[in-house]
């Protein structure tokens, strides 16, 4: 970590200022709840972790720009269908599917619970922060405001520069926006590698918030803070 005062803080989005995994959950169970009814809960959980954790890549497919976003999302949703031994979906149902699950994803988006005392201590401090996210800005922004969030008004997306994580230009776009230098700039995300390595390669201060206790597990040492909650980032701030 650099010496000196944090002048500014940048956020990640998904896992770290909004609870995506849960919001995903509630949603797949809403869509899915009478056509999958024969699910035990153990089922659930493991059709939700294979549509969540994209094991295929698809989302990063997106990101490359092979895929669309509505495409990634319905391949994985395929994944999930098939590794948990269902035929999957023709392409209307699957067509059906997205469209109520678009729907019905942005009643769930919730931010975490520590996510408000931090922004109310930078906001104590004058510290400026931010957010940026591996997302178009525009489905961001609407997520950030679905989630009580609307607070958070620098944002940048994959579109504004061109670019994705753990690429230099997006880091640094955020910490243009918030007008400090990359050196005395946070960034605070919920993957070690996109988000806190990409930030340190960028010249920022990565950290990682780690809120499954992966690190602990790992047992390695990294080059830069590891932290369980965003409570624990205030100690990062002088």
């Amino acid at each position: 970590m650099s010496a000196g005062a944090v002048h500014g803080v940048l956020f990640d989005i998904d896992e770290t200022l909004v609870d995506l995994y849960t919001a995903m959950g509630s949603t797949l169970r809403a869509v899915s709840a009478e056509r999958l009814s024969h699910f035990s809960e153990e089922q659930w959980q493991a059709y939700h972790g294979l549509f969540t954790s994209d094991p295929k890549g698809y989302y990063d497919a997106y990101l490359a720009g092979d895929l669309s976003f509505t495409e990634q999302r319905i391949l994985r949703v395929q994944h999930a269908e098939q590794a948990s031994g269902l035929d999957g979906l023709d392409e209307a149902a699957a067509s059906a599917w997205n469209e109520e699950y678009d729907a019905l994803l942005p009643l769930h988006f919730k931010p975490f619970a520590d996510v408000f005392a931090l922004l109310d201590l930078l906001e104590l401090r004058g510290i400026p922060y931010g957010a940026v996210s591996n997302n178009v800005a525009d489905y961001q922004r609407a997520k950030l405001d679905a989630a009580g969030l609307n607070r958070v008004e620098i944002l940048v997306g994959i579109d504004t520069v061109g670019a994705a994580k753990p690429e230099p230009a997006i880091f640094l776009e955020g910490v243009r926006q918030l007008g400090t230098d990359p050196g005395r700039t946070l960034y605070v995300g919920d993957n070690p590698v996109v988000d806190a390595e990409g930030a340190c390669a960028a010249g920022l201060q990565g950290v990682w918030v780690d809120r499954t206790g992966a690190a602990g597990r790992d047992g390695r040492n990294f080059g830069f803070p590891v932290v369980t909650s965003l409570s624990e980032v205030s100690s990062l701030l002088n």
